[in-house]
């Protein structure tokens, strides 16, 4: 009699471990998914810090010309890798740069160049498209700020310095 009901039991169970594990393994994969995500948007939010940081750091010591594409301009390419993606949809135009006196107002072009005391770069405006299936978000990232004090500003003894960037492979 005991051997009867194992035999029904199993004729019932029938397709219950296909649906149980199309469950379980759906949930498991969006999650896998989720944290992978999360792991390429700390990634992503890393590169955006240190574009900021080159941002500043090159604005310390190349030309500060901001009215002269060619000395400024290439500085920002320089500071954003060098146009190698590393962060899709970031670009030079996402990185604003400051030139600012000690109070953190900003020094227009018209005053005392040597009232610049603190240089500050800032990642602006980067969304983020999450790439998790069936999920389609845009996060807006915050404002990735740096801020040096100055240094030569690319001005020398003999001429200013421009900063190029370097050929990409």
């Amino acid at each position: 009699m005991f051997p009867l009901n194992k035999s029904i039991n199993f004729n019932k169970q029938r397709g219950v471990y296909t649906v149980e594990f199309a469950i379980v393994g759906g949930l498991f994969f969006i999650l896998l998914f989720a944290v992978f995500e999360v792991g390429r948007l700390f990634f992503v939010w890393n590169v955006l810090t240190e574009a900021s940081r080159r941002g500043a750091r090159l604005a310390t010591v190349c030309y500060f010309d901001t009215a002269t594409i060619s000395a400024y301009e290439p500085m920002r390419r320089a500071a954003m890798f060098d146009n190698i993606t590393l962060a899709p949809g970031l670009t030079w135009s996402n990185l604003k740069i400051s030139y600012l006196r000690l109070d953190g107002s900003v020094v227009d072009a018209a005053d005392d160049l040597n009232d610049i005391k603190l240089v500050r770069a800032e990642i602006d405006k980067y969304e983020h498209q999450l790439i998790i299936p069936g999920l389609f978000i845009t996060l807006d990232s915050p404002k990735f700020a740096t801020t040096l004090p100055r240094e030569s500003l690319g001005v020398t003894r003999e001429k200013t310095t421009l900063c190029l960037p370097t050929s990409s492979p």
